[in-house]
């Protein structure tokens, strides 16, 4: 007896074939029963002269014949002959899977996370992601960067102790690492020259919005031997490019199921690129008040104005000031050579080059407040020699929501943890 998923239930097929998954929707019409049977690759419809006696969502294996019906699921139709349960489910659903999810509350979603990622439409989202991880790799790899894997437990803080989870460890504190920041720079020092992470990363931050999780995924670059952090925002142009073309190759069905789109590679190349001070002034002039800071309202702005100007909803903000960005950035007199990248209203990056002086460092690592000491295996790195270099990181479930136009970021994390939720 042949196992087969339901996308490879063909017409061509002959004999009896043994289709297996998860009960979707029961319909009965009188003398006929439809059972819509679901699995990874998707729905297909089996015909009963009697209704079968079984549960939404239990998982079951059906026996029969392919036939041809264009008005099924994919134009054919399995005529069952036998049903066996696998694993019943019990009848008192909290949610209805088989229902469009956006009749439900974001937190009825996550509340019954281990159920609502049965809906299609919700784990087309972690297929997606998953998609996304694989072509940021493969092209990283086309590069000839290296991937590594760095500690998520880490002494003291990596940009300036503060927003750190403390974990017990034996006799002592440590930290959750808010980036590998450090440990890429050590690896360009140490003679890799271009690296990349894809890892978890932690915030102690008390956010409860739409933009923020405490826990996510991040997507790290360090790359040696640049001039400046405009070789990072080409860099960071040609990944976003080759993931956006392969998703509009080979998941235009997902884009369409979120009735979304992508800006090709060519079109990304388009991506305007303005300093800190010009983005302040573009916003004072668009909102008709003058702007100190690039806040939520501002950077949907920006996104805005971007797409006016070049039609593509992305841009670069470059030369923070200093007191803007971590201690390890690369001072420009007063600004420094650093950037975040927004798409779609969102900053998705941040990054720029790094300082790889010694004497510089140190300097500032004091102007912001911390003990050199507290550092000295890091600072070790830079007294040693490392050339300059510089990178950025990519927020995954930040550019997850962003390419679909999900609400909240909560939505592209598979079991989100925020200041309230720490399950599932």
């Amino acid at each position: 007896m042949k196992r087969t998923y339901v996308k490879d239930c063909t017409i061509q097929m002959e004999g009896t074939i043994s289709c297996a998954g998860w009960v979707h929707r029961i319909r009965s019409l009188g003398k006929v029963t439809f059972l819509l049977l679901r699995d990874r690759t998707g729905i297909i419809q089996t015909v009963w002269d009697e209704a079968p006696e079984v549960t939404l969502e239990s998982v079951v294996r059906i026996q029969g014949s392919i036939t041809g019906n264009q008005k099924a699921p994919g134009g054919i139709e399995l005529q069952a002959d036998s049903l066996e349960v696998l694993a019943p489910a019990a009848a008192d659903l909290p949610i209805a899977v088989n229902q469009d999810t956006n009749q439900l509350s974001l937190d009825a979603l996550l509340d019954h996370r281990m159920l609502s990622l049965r809906s299609p439409k919700i784990r087309s989202i972690f297929f997606l992601q998953s998609a996304i991880l694989g072509y940021f790799g493969e092209y990283m790899r086309s590069r000839e960067f290296t991937e590594i894997k760095s500690s998520k437990l880490i002494g003291s803080g990596s940009e300036g102790g503060t927003g750190l989870f403390e974990v017990e460890y034996f006799d002592r504190k440590v930290y959750l690492a808010q980036s590998p920041q450090l440990y890429k720079q050590a690896m360009v020092a140490n003679g890799m020259e271009q690296v990349f992470e894809i890892g978890a990363a932690y915030r102690a931050e008390k956010h409860d919005t739409p933009r923020h999780l405490n826990e996510y995924v991040s997507l790290d670059i360090e790359m040696g031997f640049i001039e400046s952090d405009q070789e990072l925002m080409d860099l960071e142009v040609d990944i976003l490019g080759y993931i956006f073309d392969r998703i509009r190759e080979r998941h235009s069905d997902v884009l369409e199921t979120f009735h979304t789109d992508l800006p090709s590679s060519v079109e990304m190349q388009a991506t305007p690129r303005i300093s800190h001070d010009e983005a302040k002034k573009i916003l004072s002039e668009r909102l008709g008040k003058r702007v100190f800071e690039l806040n939520p309202e501002g950077e949907r702005e920006l996104c805005d104005w971007a797409k006016e100007q070049s039609g593509v909803e992305a841009l670069f903000v470059h030369s923070f000031p200093r007191k803007k960005r971590p201690f390890y950035t690369y001072p420009d007199g007063r600004k420094t050579m650093s950037f975040d990248l927004l798409f779609r209203g969102l900053e998705i990056t941040s990054g720029g080059r790094r300082i790889h002086e010694y004497d510089m460092l140190v300097e500032s690592i004091k102007r912001h407040g911390m003990e050199p000491e507290q550092l000295s295996d890091y600072l070790q790195v830079f007294r040693y020699g490392c050339p300059p270099h510089g990178g950025f990181a990519i927020g995954l479930e930040r550019i997850t929501q962003k390419i679909l136009g999900l609400n909240s970021v909560k939505e592209a994390s598979l079991f989100p943890r925020d200041r309230k939720r720490v399950k599932p």
